[in-house]
């Protein structure tokens, strides 16, 4: 069966391609759509359908333009209510894709129109299953998030709903099916996904908690929704946007496509209250950067800190980025619904600089000068990683303060004692230190490398749970 997974490391996305004698499928498609009308394109297939699995929170999804720009149908399962043209499926109802079928199997827990579709091939063979954020690889989807767009729908009755889904639609199919779930490990949607994003339900049936046969609802109910951490604030937004519609992305980009000379850049940033984005990596800004920017670097998961680090959705956003890269900033801010880019600094930082304007820099050490320092000073360590990653391993006497909540604990850094920040690798940090900055703290310093290489020094490290406040 010509299947195939299209996955997006930076967002923890896959959507899914299918083609079938000159027609084809996209489910969940991502917002930049040209990629799966190229897809198609080379096999002479004309896109027919656009399958959704849900309403998605982590991600705006492509349906609107890809219909636009094709002519395909966009399909919801049972319930939805779209608010744009769309077919709203019956349970059990079946789609033709050239020689292909494809079922709906309504599968409500994570949303109420969550649903999952089964592939079935030329021969009548069942082939696989997509599974959108209803059952991912080692995990399942977290039933936590439609109450904060409809108050009703407690995490315990999707829950709830969850486990009936489960065990009555989905457990019930053959082991051999392929399991092509919406998200695999670094998404949001789930507390512990997989690194791998397929596998066989018969695997999933004996390795996965959720699937394990013997257990009952209330204890999948109290299993699911333990360590469930605060969805990020952008996910209802996203929601809305992708139930009532959005710009088009190339009204998006040609906003956002706006290059600006230092003057013009420079005049925009005070007269409007544009928010200056930083995207380069974090050794080249700690050098040197405009003064009240952050830095969100495009080398590693920036729609995600995008949306945990800027909270309104709204926000007009003027680029810093490496020639050549403004164009792909633009979009991955438009795959988290960020979609009001107004321009970019032409000729990037280097042009700032050469202008001999302001700029600002962050002290930063190796973790051989941290261990001098810890020895001769003892100084106050703030470490903005996940708890859970904090709780494995961190250094003796470190408070925690994970990134995504530093807004809220601002007054938990001292401002009249020098601190040193350090997160896994240095690409978190430096997004703290940015923030700090803005804020008006200048007496830190961050690791270069962050705790990966703090590990490989004699600093002693421990797994207990510090205090997580300056007393």
């Amino acid at each position: 069966m010509k299947v195939e997974q299209i996955y997006t490391g930076c967002i923890a996305h896959a959507a899914y391609y299918l083609e079938s004698n000159g027609e084809a499928a996209i489910f969940d498609p991502l917002r930049e759509v040209q990629p799966y009308m190229d897809r198609a394109a080379k096999d002479k297939a004309k896109i027919k359908y656009v399958f959704e699995t849900h309403f998605h929170a982590d991600f705006v999804s492509g349906h609107l333009d890809l219909s636009k720009k094709t002519g395909a149908q966009i399909v919801y399962g049972p319930t939805a209510k779209p608010g744009f043209d769309a077919i709203v499926a019956e349970d059990n109802q079946l789609f033709k894709v050239g020689d292909y079928t494809v079922k709906v199997i309504h599968t409500p827990g994570h949303t109420m129109e969550s649903t999952t579709y089964l592939l079935i091939d030329e021969k009548g063979k069942e082939h696989g299953i997509i599974t959108g954020d209803t059952l991912f690889i080692g995990d399942v989807g977290r039933p936590d998030l439609a109450q904060h767009v409809i108050a009703d729908l407690t995490e315990e009755k999707l829950a709830a709903h969850l486990y009936d889904s489960l065990r009555n639609k989905i457990m019930p199919l053959s082991d051999d099916l392929i399991v092509y779930p919406n998200h695999g490990a670094g998404s949001a949607c789930g507390k512990m996904m997989s690194k791998e994003t397929t596998d066989t339900l018969g695997n999933q049936k004996k390795f996965n908690y959720a699937l394990r046969a013997d257990m009952g609802k209330e204890e999948f109910i109290k299993s699911l929704l333990t360590g469930l951490t605060a969805p990020p604030g952008y996910f209802p937004k996203n929601v809305l946007m992708n139930i009532k519609g959005y710009e088009s992305l190339d009204t998006i980009l040609e906003r956002g496509k706006k290059p600006l000379s230092v003057e013009e850049f420079d005049v925009v940033a005070t007269e409007t209250q544009a928010l200056v984005l930083d995207t380069r990596n974090a050794e080249d800004l700690a050098k040197g950067y405009i003064p009240n920017s952050i830095n969100i670097a495009l080398d590693g998961s920036f729609a995600m800190w995008v949306g945990e680090m800027i909270s309104d959705i709204k926000q007009e956003i003027l680029l810093v980025t490496y020639e050549g890269k403004e164009e792909e900033a633009i979009i991955r801010l438009s795959r988290v619904g960020y979609d009001n880019t107004i321009g970019y600094l032409k000729g990037g930082f280097d042009a700032w600089k050469s202008a001999a304007k302001e700029i600002e820099t962050v002290n930063r050490i190796t973790a051989e000068e941290f261990v001098k320092k810890q020895a001769s000073e003892n100084p106050i360590v703030i470490d903005v990683r996940k708890k859970s990653e904090f709780d494995s391993q961190h250094v003796v006497g470190a408070i925690n303060i994970p990134l995504n909540q530093i807004n809220s604990h601002l007054s938990e850094f001292p401002k009249d004692k020098p601190f040193i920040l350090n997160c896994a690798g240095g690409y978190r940090s430096m997004i703290a230190a940015s923030l700090l900055k803005q804020r008006g703290f200048d007496n830190f310093t961050d690791v270069i490398g962050g705790f990966t290489e703090i590990a490989k020094t004699d600093v002693p490290t421990t797994n207990y749970v510090c205090p997580t406040t300056l007393l």
